[in-house]
């Protein structure tokens, strides 16, 4: 039934990609002379695609949830118009897509390798022939993989002083929404695509089942951060990561503060938190954003920008700040 409806799924995207090339893209190309790159733009056309219908169901299922059953009430959304930039910057894909295809020729020839000095090489499809070469399973442990991955991806970003300054872009909204999961500094975004990629090629992920993981991944990311109560229940938020886990994430002080610079750092599942001992289950209804950000004499009032470009550029004055010798503590007060 799953593998029936990705297919169709795939289906229909693959027919608007040839309808978009073919009506709009090709005749573009071909009066200004790029037909060269015309390859290249179909194969990138797939992941634009995908893109632009994770944007429409995530604001048709997820803005209805916040307009009734609003976590917080704004008198002000202006804060959100930067985050609206950065999710349709990020859910096209161009970033992942790119790395991915980059990273393929090099793995290719380090599997190479392998195969002449066997070396065993981890092939999830073939760890349990008749079980796990099935699209369901492969897909599902793929993406636990890839989670238990991100969860120390995302621990290493609240861990060190630089990255986290690079990673405070996502922390320092403080009008959390269904658009701010993709508020992140470009940089990270790149770094972090280039280790998913080489993560994705190393365990044997297809680049069509790579699409579904990022596509999956990246809408069930966007639940998290919705502004709206949105209860999962006991059981259910033990299994995969509810609004309520993720919001205690971004909570002042506590998000990442606390034990270990922070808590909650599950990316899909919050078994890697349990596991750990980084969970923590309060639904106290807290501020988000970051201590500095506040007005004295709770915080030093610290600008991280309003701006989509002013974000970008403060993090990278506040990670010479930090190498300089006159940075922000893992706390959150300036020296």
């Amino acid at each position: 039934m799953i593998d029936t409806l990705i297919s169709q799924a795939d289906n229909l995207v693959s027919w608007l990609q040839t309808l978009v090339y073919v009506d709009v893209v090709q005749p573009i190309f071909y009066k200004v002379g790029l037909m060269g790159y015309d390859e290249d733009t179909y194969d990138a056309l797939y992941w634009v695609i995908v893109g632009v219908l994770e944007i429409v169901v995530m604001y048709a299922i997820l803005r209805p949830l916040e307009a009734l059953r609003p976590l917080e009430s704004w008198g002000d959304r202006k804060a959100l118009r930067a985050d609206v930039w950065y999710t349709w910057i990020a859910k096209l894909g161009i970033i992942n897509i790119a790395f991915f295809f980059l990273l393929t020729p090099l793995f290719n020839h380090w599997q190479s390798l392998m195969a002449i000095y066997n070396v065993p090489n981890i092939d999830v499809d073939s760890l349990w022939p008749g079980v796990t070469d099935r699209p369901l399973v492969s897909f599902l442990i793929y993406l636990a993989v890839l989670d238990f991955a991100g969860y120390w991806y995302h621990r290493w970003q609240h861990r060190f002083g630089v990255w986290w300054e690079l990673h405070a872009v996502h922390h320092s909204q403080q009008q959390m929404s269904l658009w701010c999961d993709d508020r992140n500094h470009f940089l990270d975004d790149i770094i972090q695509a280039a280790f998913f990629a080489g993560i994705s090629l190393f365990i044997g992920v297809q680049p069509s089942q790579f699409v579904v993981l990022v596509a999956v991944s990246n809408f069930m990311q966007s639940v998290q951060h919705v502004n709206a109560r949105l209860e999962l229940g006991w059981l259910l938020e033990r299994i995969v990561v509810s609004p309520a886990f993720h919001r205690r994430h971004h909570a002042v002080g506590y998000g990442h503060e606390g034990t270990r610079y922070g808590c909650n750092f599950g990316v899909l599942f919050p078994w890697w938190d349990m596991m750990f001992r980084t969970a923590s289950w309060n639904k106290a209804h807290e501020p988000t954003g970051i201590r500095d950000q506040l007005p004295a004499p709770h915080g030093n009032g610290v600008s991280y920008g309003e701006g989509l470009l002013a974000q970008q550029w403060l993090a990278l004055v506040r990670i010479a700040r930090r190498l300089a010798g006159k940075g922000y503590p893992m706390g959150g007060t300036a020296r």
